[in-house]
Parts: C-alpha cells; structure tokens; sequence
C-alpha cells in the first residue's frame, strides 16, 4: 500500500509540473499538497520495512530500535547517490546537465546521510560488544571476522563488508575533499557516488540481510549461497526498475528539449 501510494504520487507530481513547465506555464497550486504528502509516504516506505524486520524476535541481529533510522539514513545516501550517477548518465549520453548548484546540494544532503548512517552503525558495534548481546556479535563477527562454530569458521561475506566499508570511507572522502577545497569535479562526484552506492547497497543488501540468518534460532550456522533462480529473479526485478526509469527520463528530458527549442 504504501509502495504503490509512494509511486502513485510521484507519477502524479512529475506528470502534473512536467506539463506545466511543457507550457511554460506555473505549476498548479493543488499539486504541492500531493508533494508534501509524498514526504511522509517516503519516510513510511522505509520505516515499515524496518518494522518487518525488527517483527521477527528469533533474529537477534534484526531485533533493535535503530534499524528504521538506520534504514532512511541509507536511503537518503544511496537514493540521491543513484540520481547523480543517473545524471551522468545523460550528461554524457544525452547532453543533459543538471546544474552544478543542484549537483552540490545532493552532494551534500549524501554526505550527512553517509555520516549518519555510519554513526549508527558504529552503534551497532558498540551495543553488541559492549553489553557483550550474543545475538549482536556474533552476527557481526560473522560479516567482519568471521565466525567460529564448532571448529569450522564461516566467513564468506567478509571480503564483501570490507570491501564496503572502504568504498563507504573513500566515498566519504572524496565528497568531503570536494568540499573542504571548494572545488567542484563532477568526474569526482560521480567516482564517489558510485562507491557509497555499492557500499550501502552491500551493507544492507547483503550484510544485514544475511547476518539476520547467522546464527540461526537453534545457534545453528547455515551460510547462504544464492541460486540461479535468485539471481535470475533479482535481474529481472532490477531490468525492470531501469526500464521504467529509463522512460521516465526520457519523458523529463524530451520536455527539456522541447522548452528549449
């Protein structure tokens, strides 16, 4: 409900001011209402997520009050991240700038969610170890160490979450380079977007998702291994989010055009 409510009002808002600004005329004054109500259904999108998740009291690692912030943290990294690499995108294949006073905003609005998102991730950590909450550690021992479990260790994610945490940090730092020198690259901006993107994208697509399972109810260790029907699915899943995306954008960039000329 809240998905497609969300996706309902954004078609609505985008086709609504899209046609205005075809007309080169002000957009309505009725939409605005539909765009602030859009805010609490992005908010809810996430939140009711985290919910599923933290529902689920026999997965430790799930069970915690800070999933949900953690959850609009990432998004508000990992959504404005994909927008910039979108932007590139057309940039050089479309011939489509999108300004460098919006790029330094989104840039900015990433690199607090980035830091926010970190801190409470760090949380996690803290809360694990030092109320030593077996559920927490070994959860996290498992992505970061690996986990030992009857003389066997299982550690197939590790390479993966380090991996993100420096593509997180370097991300991080190339923004805050940026920044702090007043300078504006978008070549740079692009490099970062793209590794805080993969780096949230496997943090919560793998990390949090796998360790929920690791170890299991019966402290049993199971490690997952995707099978080529999941993986088929998920392309497919992915193919037809870019697909929709790709006629979205070249919606927006034919009315460019066309007020242009």
């Amino acid at each position: 409900c809240v998905l497609w409510g969300y996706l309902l009002l954004n078609l609505l808002c985008g086709w609504v001011i899209l046609t205005a600004e075809r007309k080169q005329v002000a957009p309505p004054k009725w939409i605005y209402f539909f765009v602030y109500l859009s805010l609490p259904f992005a908010v809810s999108i996430h939140t009711v997520t985290a919910m599923l998740y933290c529902g689920l009291p026999g997965r430790h690692f799930w069970l915690s009050a800070i999933i949900a912030p953690r959850f609009l943290a990432s998004a508000f990294a990992a959504g404005p991240a994909l927008i910039l690499i979108a932007c590139a995108v057309m940039k050089k294949f479309a011939n489509f700038d999108a300004g460098e006073e919006a790029i330094k905003k989104m840039t900015t609005i990433i690199m607090y969610a980035v830091i926010i998102n970190t801190f409470f991730f760090l949380l996690e950590f803290f809360v694990g170890y030092y109320s030593e909450v077996p559920g927490h550690m070994h959860s996290l021992e498992y992505l970061f160490f690996g986990l030992e479990h009857h003389g066997e260790v299982y550690n197939n994610l590790v390479p993966f979450m380090w991996t993100a945490t420096l593509f997180n940090f370097a991300g991080l730092g190339i923004l805050g380079y940026l920044k702090i020198a007043k300078i504006f690259d978008f070549r740079l901006v692009t490099v970062a977007s793209i590794l805080i993107f993969l780096a949230l994208w496997t943090d919560k697509g793998l990390g949090f998702v796998f360790a929920g399972f690791v170890p299991n109810p019966l402290e049993e260790v199971t490690e997952y291994y995707p099978t080529l029907n999941e993986i088929g699915i998920t392309i497919g899943v992915w193919a037809t989010g870019f697909l929709l995306l790709t006629l979205l954008y070249k919606i927006a960039l034919g009315v460019e055009e066309e007020v242009e000329h």
